[in-house]
């Protein structure tokens, strides 16, 4: 039942999310009486057919054949996502499939309950399809999982098997994380769209986290239109804004950007130039400063929301054994510091950035680093997390060599309907746009 993709000669282009809307296939799924078990066995079919070369799964889930049997069967209600085949960061709990954080450390123990995110969605008719690659403990060390859409470079992390399994085709919608830049960068890597819920926003209860002050849930989804779509659904939001007025151009400081990203800013700035009045952001002591307490919370917090890892320091890799150390020289003045300046960042924000005006800049500082040994850095998304801000992920365009580029849109939580009308601009006019480096 799902549509190939097609490039522009009008050749399929497997292994890359359907073109067709998410809202069309969940149309097509419910008029037809066994449209969730297809759905389900089309999906099957695309892992068998790519998981080999992506590693993007770490367990698959038997239930899900009956769960899309119980959909088809069960149509006293028109849900939004009924069948849609989801896939589950292994950080978040599914009932009866352990919760393994990409780590030796956890028991393996089936979770005796979903995740409440999870939950939302099997009530809104998904279908949990299986587990998915995580870096450890979210963290920076990589797992397995290739890019599909870029072979020989990282997806990015730590939701890392969540991104891939949605830019090979394998499911159009999964669940993921971020607490430093989790789900933005590989969004960006991997050319699908993602959105950072705004911190607070959704229950994280049955979700291994590091950073409780940091920690947000995120969906990935093909397209922005898709993602706003299972957004819709999942926050029941029914407000929709225009993209017009005035928004902040953010370059960033933060780090050099690559030339090709430089190209694709330029392209942004002229397409949201012709709507409305693009005004630089100029920020850069608030955001240089949360870039810098970014880090501090995080690994402060980390070493007290883990202590069963801390106990077992010895057994986990460089970069985590490091947060931990880092974590506990830490003092709890430091860290009450940190909060102080970010919530006086928070308060200076609503005196530069008017009511419904957004953000937009770079996802990342360019396309996916060569080789699986490292994520890349998170530095772009540090100051925004540490703000709790919503954020979505704008896929389409790539370089000259064809790896993905994706900008960021980001707004003040309430105000999500207008990053989404700024992000279907900028996706539907950077669709297939390639850049000149």
């Amino acid at each position: 039942m799902v549509q190939q993709p097609v490039d522009d000669a009008g050749e399929l282009r497997p292994g890359a999310p359907s073109r067709t809307p998410l809202r069309d296939l969940v149309a097509e799924a419910y008029a037809s009486g066994t449209g969730a078990r297809d759905w389900l066995r089309t999906t099957e079919d695309a892992i068998g057919a790519r998981e080999a070369a992506v590693h993007a799964w770490v367990v698959h889930r038997d239930a899900a054949t009956a769960d899309a049997a119980a959909r088809d069967e069960d149509r006293a209600e028109e849900l939004p996502l009924f069948g849609v085949p989801l896939a589950v960061k292994d950080i978040i709990d599914v009932a009866g499939l352990p919760t393994r954080c990409g780590s030796t450390i956890p028991d393996g123990a089936p979770a005796a309950e979903s995740a409440a995110c999870v939950r939302r969605l099997e009530a809104l008719g998904a279908v949990v399809v299986g587990k998915t690659v995580t870096t450890e403990y979210a963290y920076f060390a990589p797992g397995p999982t290739e890019n599909p859409a870029a072979p020989g470079h990282t997806p990015g992390g730590s939701s890392s098997g969540s991104a891939a399994a949605v830019a090979a085709g394998m499911v159009p919608l999964a669940l993921g994380s971020q607490t430093a830049g989790s789900l933005t960068r590989p969004a960006s890597y991997c050319g699908v769209a993602g959105m950072v819920l705004a911190h607070g926003a959704a229950d994280l209860a049955g979700i291994t986290g590091l950073s409780p002050s940091l920690d947000s849930l995120g969906l990935l989804a093909g397209s922005v239109d898709d993602l706003e779509y299972a957004w819709r659904a999942f926050s029941g939001e029914q407000r929709v804004a225009r993209a017009r007025g005035a928004l902040g151009w953010w370059g960033s400081d933060l780090d050099t950007l690559d030339p090709a990203m430089r190209d694709l800013m330029a392209r942004a700035r002229g397409i949201l130039g012709a709507e409305m009045l693009v005004e630089e952001f100029d920020w850069d002591d608030h955001v240089r400063t949360l870039a810098g307490d970014h880090p501090v919370i995080m690994s402060y917090e980390a070493v007290r929301e883990r202590p069963e890892v801390v106990a077992r320091s010895a057994e986990v890799s460089e970069p985590l054994a490091r947060l931990l150390s880092d974590g506990a020289e830490v003092s709890d003045a430091e860290h009450e510091a940190a909060l102080f300046r970010r919530d006086r960042s928070r308060v200076e924000l609503d005196a530069v950035l008017p009511t419904g005006q957004v953000i937009v800049g770079p996802a990342a500082v360019g396309p996916a680093p060569r080789g699986l040994q490292a994520t890349g850095s998170p530095i772009l998304s540090r100051p925004w997390q540490a703000l709790g801000l919503p954020v979505v992920t704008v896929p389409g365009a790539r370089n000259a060599a064809g790896l993905p580029l994706g900008l960021q849109v980001i707004g003040r939580p309430g105000e999500e309907a207008e990053i989404y009308a700024v992000a279907r601009l900028l996706g539907d006019q950077l669709a297939d746009f390639r850049t000149s480096n």
